[in-house]
């Protein structure tokens, strides 16, 4: 794929970039560069290549899936000013 100027200013015009004509030229110039880089990669053959996460193989961390409790009411509620039964209480906003 090539990009020329009139594509340049038109996908600057899109994302709302002020290009002069010279910096269209450069541009134009750079884009080239990078499409045939891309179009490089396409040529490499990666069939049968996992997707990965990282480049040195390693499973992610995991905890068990167990539904608890937490048993922490207590220390939740150990600074609050007035609690009762591991329930926070506040005053009364509307009378």
């Amino acid at each position: 794929m090539s990009v020329d100027v009139k594509t340049v200013k038109r996908v600057a015009r899109l994302a709302r970039i002020a290009v002069s004509e010279e910096d269209a030229e450069r541009m134009t110039g750079e884009l080239n560069t990078i499409l045939g880089f891309v179009e490089q990669l396409n040529e490499v053959d990666v069939s049968g290549v996992e997707p990965m996460t990282s480049v040195t193989p390693m499973e992610m961390k995991k905890r068990q899936d167990i539904v608890t409790d937490g048993n922490k009411a207590a220390d939740i509620v150990a600074n609050a000013p007035a609690t009762e039964e591991n329930f926070f209480l506040v005053p009364k906003v509307v009378e």
